[in-house]
């Protein structure tokens, strides 16, 4: 059996892979796992537990919650939140950790738990373990006055947009933009913040039934906001996923604006003002080369780590660095977060707008991306498909084809069966090519 947790917490098809006694049992485990790590002073250590908007939230929220209270932990109840609410809310209310119910962008039969440990922060590889290695022990549990209480805290989700009220310095009063909210975490929470800001929003996908979460809209369906944004006149357009940790753009004219150039302008715009500590931008191994030829052309160094934004914000904090995040559109701005939070995202990039003048394809326009192509192969096993010979040869083939002026990376999903084949080359033409025969024999592996 592999591991149980992936490149972002537990995940899979709720109340069949992901039960509730699962949900229970990790729960349990992490109440005893991490409270040893972190939280002290004698209390009864305190858990904040957030959900997205799927009908299973419900259920595994309860499981959480009964996992909590029976190991003797009291379980906060902040409702459908965005994941970074529940990071920054573990610090805001002194919890020993967090847990957020959400399977991100994933389909809604899908459900996912994400721990934070003390402070809002990821949990280390030690820690995932050491929960998965406690789940399901036999345990004598508390009784009677020692077991955990479970509290509403109504209040969270204010706390949390107080938060990002301090993250632009400038009005957006000039600055019209659409919202995609995918019918999820961020339906209340992103046009609140951006309307508090001075922003003008129209809201797209913001009326949740528990079913319709990432459903044909938010960040991995585009059509949607660049509709929008054209038909209202905005001056751009933002794409969430249903926890709100992601964010995605179009400008005006209705072309897409993902991460890597997000990011370009963020660290831009922070070398601008002096707050790129050591001119340093940390990426992962997917982010375009173009983003690396324009922070080289900007005299910003890139650091690249492995795919996932824990290993981002594990970089982030061993080198003290300001900005980091994913092309996927996790970005990462540790003074004023501890994950990537795409409303912050927001904020930050039409803080940028406003501040300049400029409009997004101005500011934008510092990277042109190299042809990037990116499939994903449905496969019953990803780590053997991805380890088997024929389709290591396949890349060795494809790599030797395309030299120094593009590159291959193959990986399993951290959060699905899909094996990943993202190739860069000098012409579309030639990444599709190459990319479909990398396809092609993950398929027959």
């Amino acid at each position: 059996m592999g591991r149980l947790f992936g490149t972002d917490g537990v995940r899979g098809l709720a109340n069949a892979d992901l039960t509730p006694e699962l949900a229970l049992s990790l729960a349990e485990a992490a109440a005893r796992v991490l409270p040893a790590e972190g939280a002290g002073g004698g209390k009864r250590p305190v858990a904040v537990v957030g959900r997205d908007t799927r009908a299973s939230g419900e259920m595994l929220e309860a499981a959480v919650c009964a996992g909590l209270t029976a190991a003797g932990v009291d379980a906060v109840r902040v409702g459908v939140v965005p994941t970074p609410a529940v990071a920054y809310l573990t610090d805001f209310y002194d919890a020993a950790f967090g847990v957020m119910i959400s399977a991100s962008h994933n389909p809604m039969p899908d459900n996912g738990i994400k721990f934070f440990a003390a402070g809002g922060h990821k949990l280390s590889d030690a820690a995932e373990d050491a929960i998965e290695a406690a789940a399901g022990a036999a345990v004598v549990r508390p009784t009677g006055a020692a077991v955990g209480r479970v509290r509403d805290a109504a209040d969270g989700i204010d706390a949390y947009l107080d938060h990002l009220s301090g993250v632009v310095d400038v009005n957006l009063k000039p600055v019209t933009v659409v919202v995609d909210c995918a019918h999820g975490a961020a339906y209340t929470a992103a046009p609140r913040a951006y309307r508090s800001a001075g922003a003008t929003v129209i809201a797209l996908s913001a009326d949740p039934d528990g079913e319709n979460i990432n459903l044909d809209c938010g960040s991995t369906h585009l059509d949607q906001v660049r509709a929008a944004v054209l038909d209202y006149g905005a001056d751009l357009g933002l794409a969430h996923d249903g926890d709100a940790d992601r964010c995605l753009a179009v400008d005006a004219t209705g072309a897409v604006v993902d991460g890597d150039a997000i990011m370009a302008v963020l660290a831009s715009a922070m070398k601008d003002a002096g707050s790129l500590k050591d001119n340093t931008l940390v990426a992962t191994v997917m982010s375009n080369l173009g983003l690396h030829l324009a922070m080289t052309a900007a005299g910003i160094t890139v650091r690249t780590t492995a795919v996932g934004d824990r290993y981002v914000l594990e970089e982030l904090r061993s080198g003290g660095f300001s900005l980091g995040g994913e092309q996927s559109g996790h970005v990462v701005i540790p003074s004023h977060g501890t994950t990537g939070d795409g409303i912050l995202t927001g904020l930050a990039l039409m803080g940028r707008m406003a501040g300049t003048g400029k409009s997004l394809a101005e500011l934008a326009s510092i990277m042109s991306a190299l042809p990037q192509v990116l499939i994903n192969v449905r496969v019953a096993d990803k780590n053997v498909v991805a380890e088997a010979e024929s389709v290591r040869a396949a890349v060795i083939e494809a790599e030797a084809e395309l030299g120094a002026t593009g590159r291959v990376l193959l990986r399993p999903s951290g959060t699905e069966q899909l094996v990943r084949v993202m190739v860069e080359a000098a012409t579309a033409d030639q990444a599709q090519s190459v990319a479909a025969r990398i396809a092609a024999a993950v398929e027959a592996a």
